[in-house]
């Protein structure tokens, strides 16, 4: 879902930075993969003609950097875009800042110009920049394995270069020179120099994608239905062929099919939300501070919609398919699952084999069509959220009709989720436009 570019000049650190980011987003995130790239491409044709135009010196440098531009706009959509919208995050060592230093910047063509040429690109949804010493670079330059793919020494050809590119860095990278549009939309973090051990760059690097991820940024390339359309769909499709979901429980088995059991969505919300608030807030309860207060919040919900989707998972196979729009950290899952386990009830945790270290999770089956109301209405639950505190006493049965006049773009969303869904009810098809949303919402048919 995201684009993340690492940024600066030769010897600076750059790959090693790549590396390190691409396996903090695999331990600590929930992408649905993590991919790592470079430009310009040494294994596309593309890419290799920019490579030998820079080498050589003999095509200019606007053809050069039209070479540069159409490798970045091949490798942007038949790559890049592709790996976006299946919820993955794509780590490129290089991207559109590298030509805006080498050839706007530093070189003859301009900012604007260079901008110019590679506006249909995807835009970095952050970039990070790694800055180090140029005489330390160019030690590394000389002594690295960077030598292997491309001598250097001719890219590079000297100490002051070195000095230019680090400095054109700074003044676009550091705000001094404006960032051309459409590029002035991504966030920027550094520099990060890379002065001391590699554990104190990885700390750098790891604090920052934090920060960035916890904030929740939109996506810049794609948008998170579209990934979230994927992932519910994979989901589905991970349980072709059975009727229904592997619950070891004495209650009837959850059906993909059948999941309103005869019920209507708002009164599903309306009881399953008092329930919540019972067994959070109840007056034998003990008091859990950890415990969202808000049954419609983003941790409850995307705990609960995706466990209505699979059989029992370990946690690290529940995360795996919380996506990044509906991404908790590792650390919150284990509560949440830990609080509708003991708490709730909503939850039954269990090891399958005597002896297991891993815990398996499994959403109880008259829990299963709150889950999936709360993934079909997802764009929707702040708006529900902040009606349900404005309209304390009204029903629930109100509360779509409400929120659907200022959300008309959500409507179709929750439309499109269902499609993926289905009604509820194995004989009635899902709804397909808003006036169906709303007779599915107050009486389970469209």
């Amino acid at each position: 879902m995201y684009l993340i570019t690492v940024e600066g000049g030769d010897g600076s650190g750059k790959g090693l930075a790549t590396k390190m980011i691409a396996e903090i987003l695999q331990q600590e995130f929930t992408f649905s993969g993590v991919d790592v790239t470079a430009e310009p491409r040494r294994d596309a044709e593309l890419g290799l003609m920019a490579v030998e135009a820079v080498r050589t010196g003999d095509a200019g440098p606007t053809r050069e950097a039209v070479y540069f531009a159409a490798d970045r706009m091949d490798h942007s959509h038949t790559w890049i875009r592709p790996r976006l919208s299946q919820g993955r995050a794509v780590v490129s060592e290089r991207n559109v800042h590298s030509s805006l230093v080498y050839q706007g910047v530093v070189g003859d063509l301009g900012i604007e110009e260079v901008a110019r040429m590679n506006a249909a690109a995807m835009i970095p949804d952050l970039c990070i920049w790694v800055d180090c010493d140029p005489i330390a670079a160019l030690r590394r330059i000389e002594h690295d394995t960077l030598r292997i793919t491309l001598d250097k020494s001719e890219y590079f050809e000297t100490d002051e270069y070195q000095i230019q590119i680090r400095q054109g860095y700074h003044d676009l990278l550091g705000g001094k020179v404006p960032m051309p549009e459409p590029f002035d939309t991504g966030r920027i973090v550094g520099p990060i120099v890379n002065d001391g051990s590699k554990d104190d760059l990885r700390k750098k690097l790891q604090f920052e994608i934090r920060r960035f991820l916890h904030e929740r940024h939109p996506p810049l390339n794609v948008s998170p239905e579209e990934v979230e359309l994927h992932m519910l769909g994979l989901a589905l499709v991970s349980q072709r062929g059975q009727t229904t979901l592997d619950v070891v429980e004495t209650r009837p088995a959850r059906s993909n099919l059948d999941w309103l059991d005869a019920r209507k969505p708002w009164e599903i919300v309306r009881d399953s939300t008092k329930i919540y608030l019972d067994a959070i807030q109840g007056k034998d309860t003990p008091s859990r501070l950890d415990a969202p207060l808000d049954p419609l919040s983003h941790p409850v919900l995307a705990i609960v919609g995706t466990l209505s989707l699979l059989p029992s998972v370990e946690i690290h196979e529940l995360r795996a398919w919380l996506g990044p729009v509906r991404m908790v950290t590792e650390r919150h899952t284990r509560r949440m699952v830990k609080i509708f386990h003991e708490q709730s009830g909503w939850v039954r945790v269990y090891r399958s084999l005597v002896g297991s270290d891993a815990s398996r999770s499994e959403l109880r089956s008259d829990w299963q069509a709150f889950g999936r109301i709360g993934v079909a209405l997802w764009p929707l639950k702040e708006a529900l959220s902040e009606w349900r505190r404005t309209h304390s006493n009204s029903s629930w049965k109100h509360a779509l009709s409400s929120v659907l006049s200022s959300h008309p773009d959500s409507a179709d969303s929750c439309i499109a989720r269902l499609a993926i869904l289905g009604s509820g009810k194995a004989d009635i098809p899902p709804p397909a436009t808003r006036e169906e949303l709303l007779t599915w919402w107050q009486n389970g048919t469209a």
